[in-house]
């Protein structure tokens, strides 16, 4: 009974705490969650004030036995698990379900809760000597989060299955997403491009003939010409032969130093968006990598180390000490011209951020990529570096560059009482700072010098036609980003709203990576939005994330929340049952089944639409609907000259162009045929 118990989530986490832990300490994994509502029922006492029934998952029966078993042998236990409300309701879980408190065998151990942001040895010996009771505000918030969730999703799911088809699901957070996919993917289809134009003349001062630059068409008469202000070929014909003829000179310089800024440090949003952004990764699989650097990677004979912050966060906080151990290795490492002169801080302003976490981080700044390369996988290291320059960056000094901007003025003998002025950009890096270790798209546009008032010869000028285009599909970084501008999810919501959406095969990736809505997206979507627009309402949405961070603050009972939703939408969601008919989710086709001889028909399945027989469930043959024929480019085959060019696609989802005629004819292209033949014209 001498012994310190510490619990955990994950056996990894388990591992790298053990190392800072002196022999009296044992260190046991919870494996996750060890209590939860049950899945074959509601779980949830609606007419008991919400009251939930916690059961202990199959899978959790036998780390319960085993830590009931360490308990035993305990003195005190300390809990040690995450420091964000799903950590501090495990904390509270923990201590229920191996009754830590007592009231089922009246033996209370000594409990104490500790919290940490990060895996350190510093960290770890700071929150022992600082140990706290658990916060129960922030534990009724995650209960209130999961009824609330239950509720809506057991209530809903059940009126999807009888007015839609089987096996479909509702969220609360999880249909507004869906809602922002269908909404945008609508808005791409009835977009109209709409056209304009750019005049740009390539000038040379009399003079020098090789000291060529280009001007943009900016104000006519001194009023600046907006996107649309050339709108057809008409417009721009008109000013080109104006241009034609017309003098030119330098009509102003301006000469300015000009300083860029890095970006604050990550958030657990802000580096999904990143990391797919930068190395192509999904929300999921960013936080998977990001709980391994969290919880401890094995460093040779430094043994398990815990390299970033913990991953689950809003705040762009960062503390004392990394911003001091940043400064010096900057120094070091760059010199100190690189360093600033005094720590930049940066203020969170995501909307509803809660819980002062610091921002995400690596534990020690001066343990570079490079040095802890050999100890993790390609992706590991990837998102490491990633977290690492970041951070790194926000302790830098300011990238100098210095600007140019030229205006020209036109004067034509064809419209003299018109004045045309050109705009030329230049820009120069003096100084990369930052940017050494985050570089971005930075590019020196070279100006050759020029005079005030210096007459300027025209080469020729450039006119060119554009067309405006839709806004592109989301990509999970995209909708998370909007998600969060909203309001709605929090830093432990996104990844699985995003796998949840795709999984309950809502919504589908294109070949680019970018997420559209499935058919039965579109049914879900519509129904949800026609008759019950609170569920899928965006303000309504944020409002209830507010109402659960005033929860997590004290300033609200969590029964009270979900009675004031859950009144009204329960009877409305009675009356729904009543007036809504059931979809028609049956096409008729003219194929006939091989194996009855009765018609087939189009039905809608989780994952889409599949032919099936129309005798179901006597005739129970079903198959996937033919594929649609390869996307045609128009151009022959240039090996064949028989078979056409058409779109095809790598395993891996690359694009490139082979001949229809295939296997019969193999050529093949990455480059679009297309792009080809108007370059040749």
């Amino acid at each position: 009974m001498s012994k310190t118990l510490v619990i955990v989530e994950s056996p990894t986490k388990a591992r790298t705490i053990s190392r800072f832990l002196g022999k009296d300490f044992a260190v046991e994994s919870s494996y996750g969650h060890i209590r939860d509502l049950p899945k074959s029922k509601l779980g949830v006492d609606v007419e008991k004030n919400f009251a939930p029934t916690y059961i202990i998952p199959t899978k959790a029966k036998k780390s319960v036995n085993l830590l009931k078993k360490a308990v035993e042998k305990a003195r005190r236990v300390i809990l040690a698990t995450d420091e964000d409300r799903e950590g501090e309701a495990i904390a509270w879980h923990l201590v229920q379900a191996l009754d830590l408190n007592g009231e089922k065998n009246g033996a209370a151990k000594e409990v104490e809760r500790i919290v940490f942001h990060e895996i350190t040895k510093g960290a770890i010996e700071e929150a022992l000597r600082n140990p706290r009771a658990i916060d129960m505000k922030r534990v009724d918030a995650q209960q209130g989060r999961r009824i609330l969730d239950r509720l809506v999703g057991y209530s809903l799911s059940p009126f999807l299955w009888k007015k839609v088809i089987r096996g479909l699901s509702a969220g609360r957070v999880q249909s507004v997403a869906v809602r922002l996919v269908v909404e945008r993917e609508r808005e791409i289809k009835n977009f109209k491009p709409q056209e304009y134009w750019t005049i740009d003349a390539k000038l040379h001062p009399e003079k020098k003939t090789k000291d060529k630059f280009i001007a943009r068409l900016a104000k006519i008469n001194g009023e600046t010409l907006d996107k649309f202000g050339i709108a057809s070929e008409a417009d721009a014909k008109t000013i080109d032969d104006a241009l034609e003829d017309a003098e030119w000179r330098i009509a102003d310089i301006e000469k300015r130093a000009i300083s860029k800024k890095p970006l604050p440090p990550f958030t657990t949003s802000t580096l999904q968006q990143e990391a797919f952004r930068r190395l192509g990764f999904s929300a999921k699989q960013t936080m998977r990598l990001a709980q391994q650097l969290y919880e401890g990677i094995l460093l040779g004979e430094e043994g398990s180390t815990g390299l970033i912050t913990y991953m689950r966060t809003d705040s762009v906080n960062l503390s004392e000490g990394s911003l001091h151990e940043a400064s010096v290795f900057i120094a070091k490492e760059f010199g100190e011209r690189y360093a600033v002169a005094s720590p930049r801080r940066f203020k969170t302003k995501t909307k509803g951020a809660q819980e002062a976490h610091e921002a995400i981080r690596p534990t020690d700044p001066a343990r570079a990529p490079e040095g802890v390369k050999s100890h993790l996988d390609r992706n590991q290291g990837r998102l490491y570096e990633l977290i690492w320059r970041r951070f790194i960056a926000t302790q830098m000094a300011e990238a100098l560059f210095d600007a140019t901007a030229v205006d020209v003025l036109a004067e034509s003998q064809k419209t003299k009482d018109k004045r045309y002025t050109l705009r030329a950009n230049g820009q120069i890096m003096k100084f990369d700072g930052f940017l050494r270790v985050w570089p971005t798209k930075t590019e020196d546009v070279i100006l050759p010098e020029l005079t005030k008032d210096e007459a300027l010869n025209l080469e020729k000028l450039i006119p060119e036609q554009h067309f405006t285009e839709p806004p592109p599909r989301f990509s999970e970084a995209s909708l998370i980003k909007a998600l969060e501008q909203n309001g709605i999810g929090r830093p432990s919501t996104y990844a699985p709203t995003m796998a949840t959406i795709q999984d309950r095969g809502y919504v589908e990736k294109d070949e680019v990576k970018r997420l559209k809505p499935t058919e039965i997206g579109l049914v879900v979507n519509d129904l949800l939005v026609e008759h019950f627009p609170e569920i899928v309402d965006i303000q309504f949405t944020a409002k209830m994330e507010e109402e659960l961070d005033d929860i997590a603050e004290g300033k609200l009972e969590w029964q009270k929340v979900i009675r004031k939703f859950y009144d009204p939408f329960s009877k409305h969601l009675a009356e729904k049952y009543e007036v809504v008919e059931k979809q028609n989710m049956v096409e008729e086709t003219d194929q006939v089944c091989e194996k009855c001889g009765k018609p087939m028909v189009i039905k809608y399945g989780r994952f889409g639409r599949f032919l099936a027989c129309s005798g179901f469930p006597e005739c129970k043959n079903a198959k996937p609907l033919p594929k649609e024929p390869p996307k045609s480019t128009g151009l022959p085959c240039p090996e064949c000259n028989q078979g056409e060019l058409v779109e095809r696609w790598t395993r891996r989802r690359r694009l490139f162009y082979g001949c229809s005629r295939y296997p019969e004819c193999t050529y093949a292209t990455w480059t679009d045929p297309r792009k080809a033949q108007e370059k040749e014209k």
